[in-house]
């Protein structure tokens, strides 16, 4: 298999299914954010903490299963991301969060290197939603992408605080 096969270069691209559509159709949009949020997940490994990188890993590859999902057309097929992901995400962020101070205030972005990688990937993240979200406006799409994404970007926020905190980077608040 060549990594090059000249189909792209008019500007069109293969669906799961084999129809074509433009590159800049919304699904191939909101797919093509996800790969860019999971090759940023991949930049932050490894952290040198092992528990985060092993939830990272897992994060990279539930985000392999949305890209997929993202680019069928058809719902309901397999691989999914369903309610199982979510509730992961969730009990992840709990464990965190039993690590840190509760969060009082807003905090800018930033820290070490790993928080810092952290913070943008939620940017991401919250792109990656919103491109779904127009997805779902415009066509019958799948509730699941849209609520994993939401939790993943609180994922990825209370991750950054964790690697801050671990790395031994205090928290800057924005001054008004």
């Amino acid at each position: 298999m060549t990594v090059y096969t000249g189909r792209g270069d008019e500007g069109q691209t293969d669906l799961f299914d084999g129809s074509r559509v433009a590159k800049t159709n919304l699904r191939v949009q909101a797919y093509g954010t996800v790969d860019e949020l999971n090759a940023l997940v991949g930049m932050v490994r490894p952290t040198g903490y092992a528990d985060i990188d092993e939830r990272l890993e897992a994060v990279q590859n539930q985000l392999h299963i949305l890209q997929a999902v993202l680019a069928n057309p058809e719902t309901g097929g397999e691989p999914a991301i369903d309610d199982s992901h979510v509730q992961t995400l969730e009990s992840w962020i709990d464990d965190i969060e039993a690590e840190l101070e509760p969060q009082q205030e807003f905090i800018l972005p930033g820290g070490g290197t790993a928080g810092s990688r952290l913070h943008h990937a939620r940017t991401v993240c919250r792109r990656a939603e919103r491109q779904v979200m127009a997805l779902t406006e415009a066509e019958d799409v799948e509730q699941a992408p849209l609520v994993y994404l939401n939790r993943l970007s609180d994922l990825l926020f209370v991750t950054a605080r964790q690697a801050n905190k671990r790395d031994g980077v205090d928290e800057v608040h924005p001054t008004y």
